[in-house]
């Protein structure tokens, strides 16, 4: 990458910066998770109790970038047909006329996904990966940029499909939020006394420049020891018994998948790009460890019977590897 081209890419992430922080108060993890998945374009899992700022965050960048926002509500009775569309009969023409549903726009907050019915789960997650819907045998090609941002309630269990860990996978990062501080609070309440949420916002970038932020993600500068770095990484998770302490090793049924290995290396260049740099450094990977692994690192019925998290776990096997 050229300076110019660094110096430009920080001016744009800057400006989408300001314009998220001006309707979302704190959440700065957020905030780089969302930005993480717009230039990789990855798909994002968030966990939180309800009221943490998602549907606004993801409005808000939408709106940041110009782009078309969708949010789909899932519930138990939720069809397919709901989410990528179907073929309405037109009596007028004597023929059928295709409606393209709401997974049709840039940015999709799909709320509380594990609400959804099995066969719900897997037509977004076809489209997710696919990136087209089939509609009456024909492909519909879906936007560019296009990010899924799915949420799950981890309070509350009853109707819920758990989503199978084969469709965790396809999620790039899944990051968990913490309820807001004294301060930031008291701000969100300030903010609407002021007026903030019900001003219009304008957008500060456009598609086009988030498809030029994407393309010079993709020529990020990443060692090849840095590959071996997160490779390592994702090794260690499915051979822990070798690597860390038997009491915590014995939680662990399943590590990450190669899949884990491709979002630390895309995430890792989208974080270098919003620090400034040009290359990749391993407390980019470090940083990013719970947001790749939390999902992938399947714990044993033990683990919850014993309060074991998972990024003990992640925490764990993290320091088993030398940083390069």
């Amino acid at each position: 990458m050229r300076t110019d081209e660094v110096s430009w890419a920080g001016d744009t992430l800057e400006r989408l910066s300001e314009a998220f922080g001006g309707k979302v108060v704190g959440q700065g993890r957020l905030q780089e998770t969302l930005l993480i998945g717009l230039l990789t374009g990855g798909h994002i899992l968030l966990e939180s109790v309800p009221g943490l700022a998602k549907t606004t965050a993801a409005s808000t960048l939408a709106h940041a970038v110009s782009g078309s926002f969708s949010r789909i509500q899932c519930t138990p009775d939720l069809l397919p047909s709901d989410i990528v569309g179907t073929q309405v009969y037109d009596a007028s023409t004597a023929g059928f006329t295709t409606h393209l549903g709401p997974v049709h726009a840039n940015i999709v907050l799909l709320d509380e996904i594990n609400r959804a019915s099995a066969k719900t789960q897997s037509a977004m997650l076809e489209a997710m990966q696919e990136r087209q819907t089939s509609i009456g045998g024909q492909a519909y090609p879906l936007p560019a940029p296009f990010l899924v941002l799915a949420t799950q309630n981890p309070i509350e269990q009853e109707g819920t499909y758990v989503l199978p860990e084969a469709q965790l996978d396809r999620f790039m990062l899944k990051d968990v939020l913490d309820y807001p501080t004294l301060e930031e609070e008291a701000e969100v309440l300030y903010r609407i006394d002021a007026g903030v949420f019900r001003e219009d916002q304008k957008p500060v970038v456009g598609i086009d420049d988030v498809m030029r932020l994407q393309e010079l993600t993709r020529r990020v500068y990443l060692d090849p020891a840095i590959v071996r770095y997160a490779v390592g990484l994702v090794y260690v998770t499915r051979h822990s018994e070798t690597y860390i302490a038997p009491d915590l090793a014995r939680y662990v049924e399943f590590g990450a998948s190669p899949r884990g290995s491709i979002a630390f290396t895309q995430a890792a260049r989208a974080r270098a790009i919003l620090a400034g740099r040009d290359h990749v450094v391993p407390e980019d990977i470090k940083a990013l460890a719970h947001r790749v692994l939390r999902h992938r690192v399947v714990l044993g019925f033990e683990a919850i019977a014993d309060d074991t998290r998972v990024e003990t776990v992640v925490d764990a096997l993290v320091a088993t590897v030398r940083t390069p």
